[in-house]
């Protein structure tokens, strides 16, 4: 059996979703740039958790030109109920910066009095704003007819065969408006957002794969399984030559391991050490033999200096006893 078309599979998940899911009625009061802030604390995220986190950063911050100023990091912090606090926090500080410095305000309501396609050309090119931010704003504060589409619906739609890859990693799926009637888009806005939202929290629920198959029984291969993710970054072409990297380093420099020991090899240091030690033996006796030969080739001078004097002292006082016999013998008697 063929899978069905895109038509027959979107009014399949239309009418699954209202069997597992209520329709959250959309807030209207809120001007057009907190309907942004909103969505940014609302992409990938429950409903509930979204209006706390807006409501506690609304609140606790003195305006909104203090979170402007504000680092992503405390934000984030002020976040940390949502399921990615930096991005989101990211995105709501870009959109305040950019509306500051395009207006010197925080004020976007000009925009409803503009052509619809104008107004939604004008929010897009505020960096921080994505294309679920935007399509959130259209529907709910300009009156377009727009379906957010977060990353978790973008892969419920591909998975059940709505969406192509390309489609996917664009962000936007053609034929959804056309398949959905203007009435109808904020109802199944809601209701794939609580399944997506289900989705990001636990893409392996078997809850989750009952409604998938509910929706598509030809999708299995599309399913979501465990440790994917881990196998591609293992395969990736990056991490492969990062490990050659590593690979050639490691044997062009081993004695660097200091767990690898080569039995074979020793120290430098060590093997000097004891060559030292097994010559020094040969070496003293060879230098202790040419000494006693250089000093029996030229005795030492003090020694000889020594000798020569006694027996030139002895000499002289020989002679000088003789000298004083002869004298004496020669003198006459008186």
């Amino acid at each position: 059996m063929s899978e069905p078309n895109r038509a027959a599979l979107i009014s399949k998940l239309y009418k699954v979703l209202k069997a597992h899911y209520k329709p959250v009625a959309q807030n209207g009061d809120r001007p057009l740039l907190q309907h942004m802030l909103y969505a940014c604390c609302l992409e990938n995220s429950h409903y509930d958790k979204a209006e706390k986190v807006y409501q506690h950063v609304s609140t606790s911050f003195f305006d909104w030109n203090e979170v402007r100023v504000s680092t992503v990091k405390e934000l984030a912090e002020a976040m940390r109920e949502l399921p990615d606090p930096p991005s989101a926090a990211a995105n709501l500080k870009s959109i305040l910066q950019n509306v500051f410095e395009a207006t010197y305000s925080f004020d976007l309501e000009a925009v409803k009095k503009q052509n619809i396609g104008v107004g939604i050309k004008r929010l897009a090119k505020f960096e921080g704003a994505s294309a679920f931010v935007v399509a959130y704003a259209t529907q709910h504060a300009l009156g377009g007819h727009s379906i957010p589409l977060d990353r978790g619906a973008l892969d419920i739609l591909y998975i059940v065969g709505i969406a192509s890859e390309s489609e996917r990693k664009s962000g936007a799926v053609g034929g959804l408006e056309r398949a959905i009637p203007k009435n109808k888009g904020w109802e199944f806005a809601s209701l794939l957002h609580q399944f997506a939202a289900d989705y990001i929290a636990n893409p392996f629920s078997p809850s989750v794969k009952s409604m998938l198959l509910e929706i598509n029984s030809h999708c299995k291969e599309r399913l979501p399984k465990r440790g994917q993710k881990k196998i591609e970054i293992q395969e990736s072409p990056a991490a492969k030559d990062d490990g050659k990297a590593a690979a050639g380093k490691h044997a062009a420099k081993p004695g660097i391991d200091k767990h690898h020991k080569h039995p074979e090899r020793s120290s430098p240091i060590k093997d000097g050490k004891d060559a030292h030690k097994k010559a020094s033996p040969a070496k003293s006796a060879a230098s202790e033999s040419a000494h006693k030969k250089q000093a029996m080739k030229h005795p030492a001078p003090a020694k000889a200096s020594s000798h020569a004097h006694k027996a030139a002292t002895a000499s002289r006082t020989s002679s000088s006893r003789k000298s004083e016999t002869k004298r004496l013998a020669k003198r006459k008697p008186r």
